[in-house]
């Protein structure tokens, strides 16, 4: 078992930044990929990031690209998310995820450890 534990979240001006981080617990955190996804009420969780076992591959959602950052520090058990550039639509509660093995995914189903999520408000 993988214990996943975000924070960071908050409220900001469109145009700012935020950092959200996301600590793992209970089992050797380097194995597993792992990703950010964000959900607004009414509707499906989706893909922001991911970042596979290897720190330098990386993916991101077009809506994010350029603005958002995902890295990993295996030292520390943690994997982060810097937003940069930060809108309004970016407002929703993001998840931090991790799957077994060391490529990354892109669908919910793929993931097997899931945060409790932070939310993050970003207002104009």
């Amino acid at each position: 078992q993988v214990q996943l534990v975000e924070s960071g979240g908050g409220l900001v001006q469109a145009g700012g930044s935020l950092r959200l981080s996301c600590a793992a617990s209970g089992r050797t955190f380097s194995p597993y990929a792992m990703a950010w996804f964000r959900q607004v009420p009414g509707k499906e969780r989706m893909f922001v990031a991911a970042v596979g076992r290897s720190a330098d591959a990386t993916y991101y959602a077009n809506s994010v690209k350029g603005r958002f950052t995902i890295s990993r520090d295996n030292a520390k058990n943690t994997v982060y998310l810097q937003m940069n550039s930060l809108k309004p639509e970016d407002t929703a509660v993001y998840y931090c995820a991790a799957r077994s093995g060391s490529i990354y995914a892109t669908q919910m189903a793929s993931y097997d450890y899931w945060g409790q999520g932070t939310q993050v408000t970003c207002f104009s």
